[in-house]
This record gives C-alpha cells, sequence and structure tokens, in this order.
C-alpha cells in the first residue's frame, strides 16, 4: 500500500494518505530551537535540549502517539461544523476531507481541504531564531461567503524539564502562570524565580515563552487546557472549538495551553493569510518585538526561501544519478537529511526517544554519527568531533554521556572501571582518519586537546591511550574484554570476558595508527604498532575463529558465544562483518564467513542480528534474551550493523550481494508496501522485526540511529566507492552488474569531481581506467594535485 512519494524536484516527501500505519514524522529548527512534527502536526517544540528545553508538551506511546501538537482548529459559524487544518486530531471522514502532508528539509507543509475551505499551514523555524512560525492561508472555494473563526492549539509543559512534566505532577500543576499582554500569550514557569541562562540544566528557574497571531484580528482566547477542552473531551472535540468561541481562561497553575481564536471572514475566492508565531521569552518583551518585524507577512515567505536555500546547499555535497530512482532519492536527499538530523540531536529528541533516558552525546554513538555528513558540514563535524576527542578520560576509555551544555573537560570525574564500555574510544578510528582524509588536514594529528578527567594530549596521543586502554584490559585469549558492553548493551562479557568483536575493532584500530603514524613519519610508533598487530593477529586466529565464522566472545569462564557449540546465538553479523572491514580475515576465511551469514542470517527484509535467537542462555551475560525473539539485539534485523554488511562483501567484489542487502531495508524500497514496514519510507530505523517475529518486517524507532551515518557511508564509500584519501581520492566502485554505469558530482577540498561512470563489462567491480580531464590515470587513486578547481573524470570498469 502506498501513502505517498518522492518529489525528487523540490526535494519533498509528499504523503497523500494522511492516514499512516504510524506518525510519519519530520524535523524543525537547529541545534539551539528544535521540534518534531508529524503528518497530522503532532509532535513538540524544545529548546537547546529535549529534555531540559522542552516547553511544549508531548505524551509519549500515547493514542495516537503524536499527540498532542500544533493544531489549528475552524469552527463555520453558519452551519457549527468544525475541523481541523490537519487531519487528526478531530479526524473528519477522508471521503470528505481531502489532505496533503509535504516534508521537507526543515518545514513541513500540511494542506486540506473541507467544504469549500481550503487551508495550507507551513511550519517551520527561521535561520538562527529563537521562534517557530505557522504560516496560514484559508481560502474559500465555496460560493457563498463564509464566517470561520481560527483557533490555534498547543499544550505548555508546567516545567521545562521533560522527566518532572512528565511524571513529578505534585509540582509541575503549581508551577505555570499564562497571562495575555496586547494579545500575545505568555506561559510562564517559575515566575518568582529568576532566570539562570548561565546554568541551562538548573530546572528550577524562571522561564518563559509566547504565541501570537499576526494578520488575523484575535477575538478570544484560552490558556486553560480543561477550559478549552471540557470536561471527558479529547482534542479532537474541544467543547470551546464546538461551540465558536473562547471563554478567556487563564491558567494559574494545573495545565496550560496556548489557544488564540481569530476572525476568518472570506467572500467565494478570497483568502485570508496569517502567522502564527510560537518562541522563547515573554510576550511583552520578545514577543512584542518579533510581531512587530513580521507586520509585513511577506518576511515569512522570505525566510522560508533562505531555509530552502541553506538546507539544500547543505545537502548538496554529493548527488548521484544511478539506474535506481529510489536509491536516488535517497542518495540526494533524504539519506544524508536523515545523518545531519541525527548528528544534531544524537538520540535525544524524537517521537520514541523521550530524552530523559539520554539527554546528551552518546559516546560510540555520536563519534559514529560524524561519518556520514562529514563531507557536507566539515567544520560543524570537527567542532563535535574535538568535544568528543576531549569526553574521553585520561585512561584511555570515555564517559558513557558527553552534555554539550555542561562538559568542562580537565574537570570531569573519570567513569568507575566498571562503567567503561570496551568500544567506545575504538570508533576514534573510523572518526579522525575521515575528517583528516576529507579535508587534507594533517596537523590535526598534531593538535592537543584535554582529557575529560586530567591531562592533555595531541589527537595522535588520544588514539594512541584509546589502543592501550583495550590491550591492558586483555582476557585469558589475549583479546580484548567486554567491560559493561562493547557496542551490544545486550551482550554483557563482563570485565574479564572476551569481545571478538572489539577485537576486531582493535585490528582496525592498529592499521589505521600503523597509516597514521607512516604518514606523520614516525617510524617509532609505526613500529610499535605494527609489532602489536603482528602479535594480536596470531591471536584472532587462534581464538576467534570457529571453523566457519568467527565466533562473538568468550565468558570469563572461557565459554563461548556465537559458535557452533552453543544451541542459541550460533552466529553473528557484527564479527563475520568486521573480519572483512579490519582485515582480520584471510580471503578464504572472508568468503566462508559472509557465505553463512547469507545462508543463516540474510532475510528479505535484512539481516538478523544472529541466530538462533535466545531463550534458554545465561541471561546474566545475554540480556536480550529480555527481549521476543526476532526483535531488536535478539535476533532482530539491528539495522545499524546493515551498513557494515553491506561495506564487507563491496570490499570483497560482491557488487550484486552488496546491493541486496542495502536494498532489503533501505527504507524507500517499500514506499509501495509501506503496510509492511508501517514506519516512514523516507528515513531509516533502529530495528525491523526478522524471520522469528510474527510481526517480520515491520521496523520500529525511526530518524535517530547509527542506522543513517553507516547506510550512508556504505552507499557512497562502498558501493559508488567515492573515498577520500590523505592525499587524494580513490573511485572503485562495487555495484550490481546489471548496472552500466552511473554519474556523481563531488566536492572534495574546495573542488568540484564530476564523475561517470560506465560499465559496459557489466562487471561487479574493478577500473580498468580512469580519465582525469583528459588525461589517463593508472589506478583507481586520483593524487590531490592533479584536480583542477572543476574536474571531469570518466571512469570504465572492467
Amino acid at each position: 500500500m502506498q501513502y505517498g512519494y518522492f518529489d525528487d524536484k523540490n526535494k519533498e516527501y509528499v504523503i497523500t494518505r494522511p492516514d499512516t500505519p504510524k506518525s510519519w514524522s519530520n524535523y524543525l529548527g537547529s541545534k539551539e530551537f528544535g521540534a518534531i512534527i508529524t503528518n497530522n502536526a503532532g509532535g513538540y517544540t524544545f529548546y537547546k535540549s529535549g529534555g531540559m528545553g522542552r516547553f511544549i508538551r508531548m505524551r509519549f506511546n500515547s493514542v495516537p502517539m503524536d499527540q498532542p501538537g500544533r493544531y489549528i482548529y475552524f469552527h463555520d459559524h453558519d452551519s457549527g461544523e468544525y475541523w481541523s487544518a490537519s487531519w487528526q486530531p478531530v479526524g473528519k471522514p477522508l471521503d470528505q476531507y481531502k489532505s496533503q502532508c509535504c516534508h521537507g528539509t526543515a518545514y513541513t507543509r500540511i494542506a486540506s481541504e473541507y467544504k469549500g475551505i481550503i487551508s495550507e499551514v507551513t511550519y517551520f523555524v527561521p535561520l538562527n531564531c529563537l521562534y517557530e512560525l505557522w504560516k496560514v492561508r484559508v481560502t474559500n472555494k465555496s460560493q457563498r461567503k463564509r464566517n470561520l473563526s481560527g483557533f490555534t492549539y498547543q499544550e505548555y509543559t508546567g516545567s521545562w524539564n521533560a522527566l518532572d512534566d512528565l511524571l513529578n505532577l505534585q509540582y509541575v500543576q503549581y508551577t505555570a502562570q499564562m497571562r495575555v499582554i496586547d494579545g500575545i500569550i505568555d506561559h510562564g514557569t517559575n515566575v518568582n524565580i529568576p532566570p539562570m541562562p548561565e546554568n541551562f540544566e538548573e530546572k528550577d528557574q524562571g522561564r518563559h515563552t509566547f504565541q501570537a497571531v499576526v494578520g488575523a484580528r484575535i477575538i478570544g482566547y484560552d490558556t486553560n487546557r480543561e477550559a478549552f477542552l471540557g470536561p471527558y473531551r479529547s482534542y479532537s472535540n474541544p467543547i470551546v472549538v464546538e461551540k465558536g468561541r473562547c471563554s478567556n481562561s487563564l491558567a494559574y497553575g494545573d495545565n496550560p495551553c496556548g489557544t488564540l481564536q481569530f476572525e476568518i471572514t472570506l467572500d467565494p475566492g478570497q483568502s485570508l493569510d496569517c502567522l502564527v508565531i510560537v518562541g522563547i521569552g515573554k510576550a511583552d518583551e520578545e514577543g512584542k518585538r518579533i510581531v512587530a518585524e513580521y507586520n509585513d507577512l511577506s518576511r515569512a515567505d522570505n525566510e522560508l526561501s533562505h531555509l530552502k536555500e541553506y538546507w539544500h546547499t547543505r545537502i548538496k555535497g554529493l548527488t548521484a544519478e544511478t539506474p535506481d530512482p529510489l536509491l536516488n532519492s535517497m542518495i540526494n536527499m533524504w539519506s544524508i537529511y536523515n545523518c545531519m538530523i541525527t548528528f544534531a540531536w544524537s538520540r535525544a529528541a524524537s517521537l520514541i526517544y523521550t530524552a530523559s533516558e539520554r539527554d546528551g552525546l552518546g559516546y560510540r554513538d555520536t563519534v559514529q554519527d560524524f561519518l556520514g555528513p562529514m563531507h557536507a558540514i566539515t567544520d560543524e563535524v570537527r567542532e563535535r568531533l574535538e568535544l568528543m576527542i576531549t569526553g574521553q578520560v585520561s585512561t584511555g576509555g570515555a564517559m558513557p554521556v558527553v552534555r554539550p551544555l555542561s562538559h568542562k573537560p580537565g574537570q570531569e570525574k573519570a567513569p568507575d572501571e566498571e562503567e567503561y564500555r570496551s568500544d567506545d574510544c575504538l570508533w576514534l578510528f573510523n572518526a579522525i582518519p575521515a575528517y583528516v582524509k576529507e579535508t587534507g588536514n594533517i596537523a590535526f594529528y598534531n593538535k592537543v586537546l584535554p582529557y575529560a578527567d586530567k591531562g592533555e594530549d595531541t589527537v595522535m596521543g588520544h588514539l594512541k591511550r584509546a589502543i592501550l586502554f583495550n590491550m591492558e584490559r586483555s582476557g585469558a585469549h589475549g583479546l580484548p574484554c567486554g567491560l559493561r558492553a562493547d557496542w551490544n548493551d545486550c551482550l554483557r562479557f563482563g570485565h574479564n570476558g572476551e569481545s571478538v568483536f572489539v577485537a576486531m575493532q582493535l585490528r582496525f584500530a592498529l592499521k589505521e595508527y600503523i597509516d597514521i603514524s607512516r604518514l606523520l613519519n614516525n617510524k617509532a610508533e609505526e613500529e610499535w604498532a605494527a609489532s602489536l598487530l603482528h602479535d594480536f593477529d596470531k591471536k584472532i586466529q587462534q581464538h576467534a575463529w570457529d571453523g566457519q565464522w568467527f565466533m562473538r566472545g568468550y565468558r570469563f569462564d572461557g565459554l563461548k558465544f556465537g559458535s557452533k557449540e552453543n544451541h542459541e546465538g550460533q552466529i553473528y553479523l557484527n564479527p563475520q562483518a568486521w573480519s572483512v572491514i579490519s582485515g582480520a580475515a584471510t580471503k578464504e576465511q572472508a568468503e566462508t564467513a559472509m557465505k553463512h551469514v547469507r545462508e543463516r542470517l540474510a532475510t528479505d527484509y535484512g539481516i538478523s542480528l544472529c541466530d538462533p535467537p535466545y531463550t534458554s542462555s545465561d541471561y546474566t551475560i545475554v540480556r536480550a534474551q529480555l527481549m521476543n525473539p526476532g526483535t531488536k539485539e535478539n535476533g532482530g534485523i539491528f539495522v545499524h550493523t546493515q551498513g557494515w554488511a553491506v561495506i564487507a562483501e563491496a570490499m570483497l567484489g560482491h557488487g550484486n550481494q552488496a546491493y541486496t542487502y542495502l536494498k532489503s531495508y533501505l527504507p524507500s524500497s517499500y514506499n509501495d508496501k509501506a503496510e509492511i514496514r508501517e514506519i516512514e519510507p523516507y528515513v531509516v530505523c533502529q530495528s525491523t522485526h526478522s524471520k522469528c517475529s510474527p510481526a517480520f518486517g515491520k521496523s520500529r524507532i525511526p530518524w535517530l540511529s547509527g542506522s543513517a551515518t553507516w547506510t550512508y557511508y556504505a552507499i557512497t564509500q562502498y558501493i559508488l566507492g567515492i573515498r577520500p584519501e590523505y592525499s587524494g581520492i580513490t573511485i572503485d566502485p562495487c555495484i550490481p552488474s546489471e548496472w552500466t554505469g552511473f554519474r556523481a558530482t563531488r566536492k572534495f577540498r574546495n573542488k568540484i569531481l564530476h564523475i561517470e561512470v560506465k560499465n559496459e563489462k557489466n562487471v561487479e567491480k574493478g577500473v580498468e581506467q580512469i580519465i582525469l580531464n583528459d588525461e589517463a590515470i593508472n589506478g583507481n587513486y586520483i593524487p590531490v594535485e592533479k584536480l583542477r578547481q572543476e574536474n571531469y573524470i570518466r571512469v570504465i570498469m572492467g
């Protein structure tokens, strides 16, 4: 079943049916002022933090899951009928009510038509502003004069602290104080306590937001939720909207809301344009000032144009035209946009992530998130990369979460030994070389940055400490200990247990460290790492290979996991893919291991994390057993890992298999069968139910996931094969043999590369010749010194 389509020209996803299987969402704003909005105008708004700065209320896991939201209701004073500008929350019959939602780059437009009235509301946050705009147009398409009222609605929090607002009712029912000043709503919390802008994390401080309507005559207001809705009613039938008039209530504690009633009188064919403004600050200060700035409504149109131009420029670092239109939609818009939104908000603000459980930057997640948008927003990535490097402590491990609003390098408390996770700082070996290769900024390795707790070191020194951290915490077989967790929080090998996956990461780290040492002409460091790698490879071969695939790890007492000896969890995806990525596997081992991935783990909807799922193993180690078989870490299709399998197959030259894996979980593949996946067909998710689940194929937790960065990275650097190197760029595609080629344009070190790949021999991998600006190049590598400002590159596969 299809609910919408990709509008590639306008870089939008157009939802033509509002009754989507799940709420399909989008993001507005920036890292400073953010918002989530769904195809039915649900969602919430927050300032700086989804957990500590949420001022529009959201009830998670409610029915429907996206209510309340940003609503505009209409009441027809002649007929007494009422409806909403979005299909929900009123929910008029769809044979009478037409609706279309267009999700774009940080804006959403919802249009509707009911009983001769057309409405269009565009929601967005202007660049560098601390307020959102609802740009409203109402048009009378009927043949008679219409006398309507419009009602805004949003539900405010009693505290900006999300956890307090949802759970600490004996407190937050007494903290809000609402006023209306010159027609502008003032939402105040803890108003008798001074604001503390220098201490954002302090939840008990005076704060204000405002709501205003510009361009229409205000004829009433309500700021008390119960007065607006009425007893035993819901957002679908508010008493105020039903009656067609506000009660002018002022909330004093309890549950505040923001409703402004405005007049809409339209002759046939006539339209009304107005603007709803919701922002940070007091009504009589920031509110009045910003309202005055929008006396000319055309400013909102200009702001929207600037916003689109800004975002369309941001995502243009790489574009491609392949034989697969749905893949093109992902490459050119939705995949990179998904990466940027994940980069901005990590795992702290969505319809699933409440920000109460992880309001900050999870170390391992954030460092991986850099890979996707690296080429597009390099300076922003570098700034946050440096922040995360300063989240590493002097032992070489890392703080599990870095809180940007309060992080003080050199003054943070180091985690207790039992809190360390074994994989955290090893992800730096993916992110830091990626940054240096993208920019050519080799001096970055010599930049001195502090540790979180004490001391400082060069970036190179930070990397060495990461290696030593894992080498110093090795188990009985000489493999890295699992510690609290090793990427998979549901596998706890413990401080003395060993993780083969982390062993693969450590092997990758040593290889990268050797390359960096060679780049910096540091022979001593190169020899040190090479000696470690030589000995470490022997341990991997001796203790990690299980005969047909690589194991997952050892319990502290030597019990194997991910082995043919186990009755559950015999084979895992992670060590197989990473044995190829790290170079730990021999050619024969790599082919054999990935063959068993295809036979044991691959499904129509993606690759299962392990097989068989767990039901009766040691649950103190395998915490995945807490979850149903075939879901999440218990044999589910954990989408984060799918890109690794695509990369591994591409590295082995298996273009057909890499593409098959990619298409099995790529969101756009399910655009015409959305009932299977249920969630948005334009963004990746965290996990999909696997073959052992009766809900096989259903996907959950969209938007914020490591799936975003690894999917985009796998597509662009391993299928398209366009990979930055320290001194140039490699073009080494690995594509389906049926593709006759593709085109791509990429920005690289302030130069433009127009790439045309020809595959007339229908191979999966292999470059026969590169022609750069009419000059033949040997191999698949182009030195940076040969590049002009604008370059035309022809790649002949064969």
